[in-house]
C-alpha cells in the first residue's frame, strides 16, 4: 500500500504533474485519437465497399432486365438487332455470374432460361408476355434485395424445369438393384 501511496504523492508533486500532464495525457490522447480515427476510416471504407457492390448488383440486374425486354420483342427485331440483344444477354449472364452474392450462379441459370422461354413465346405477342417479363422482373428485383430467399426459390424452379424436361422413358425405367 505504500508503493501506491507513493505513486500519488509523486502525481501530485510539480515534477511528477509536469510529466502526467506533458507526456503521459498526451501520449494516451494520441493513441486514443488514432484508435477512433481508425475506426471511423474502416467503418467508412466498408460503407463505400458495400454500396459499390450494391452498384455493381443493381447493374447486372439492370442488364438482365433490359436483356428480358429484348427478349419479349425477339421476333419482331431484325438480325442485327437480334445479335446485339444476345450479345447483351451473354455479358449479363457473366456479369450476374460473377457477383459474389449467394445464389448468383442460380440466379443467372434461371434468367438464362426465362430469357430462353420469353424469345420462343414472343412470336405470339401477347399480354401474357408482359406478365412474364414483369415476374421476371420482380423476381430479379427480389433477389438482389434478398438473395438467399430468392436462391431457393430459383433452385426450386431450375430443379422443376429439369424435371419436366427428362425424357418419358427415363421416367419409366426401373431403379438398378444391386
Amino acid at each position: 500500500m505504500d508503493w501506491w501511496n507513493d505513486i500519488v504523492d509523486w502525481l501530485a508533486s510539480d515534477q511528477g504533474w509536469r510529466i502526467l500532464s506533458g507526456a503521459i495525457i498526451p501520449f494516451v490522447a494520441i493513441v486514443l485519437a488514432g484508435i477512433i480515427g481508425a475506426a471511423v476510416g474502416r467503418a467508412g471504407v466498408h460503407r463505400l465497399v458495400d454500396q459499390r457492390d450494391f452498384e455493381t448488383r443493381v447493374a447486372a440486374v439492370a442488364s438482365l432486365v433490359t436483356a428480358g425486354q429484348n427478349a419479349v420483342r425477339w421476333h419482331s427485331q431484325g438480325p442485327d438487332a437480334r445479335e446485339h440483344a444476345q450479345q447483351v444477354a451473354t455479358e449479363a449472364h457473366v456479369a450476374v455470374r460473377l457477383l459474389p452474392v449467394p445464389g448468383a450462379d442460380l440466379a443467372a441459370d434461371w434468367a438464362a432460361h426465362q430469357l430462353e422461354a420469353m424469345r420462343v413465346n414472343s412470336v405470339n405477342f401477347s399480354l401474357a408476355a408482359d406478365d412474364t417479363l414483369a415476374e421476371y422482373q420482380n423476381r430479379l428485383v427480389d433477389w438482389l434485395r434478398h438473395p438467399r430467399k430468392a436462391k431457393r426459390l430459383f433452385s426450386s424452379d431450375l430443379d422443376r424445369w429439369d424435371y419436366d424436361n427428362i425424357p418419358i422413358d427415363e421416367l419409366q425405367k426401373p431403379a438398378p438393384t444391386t
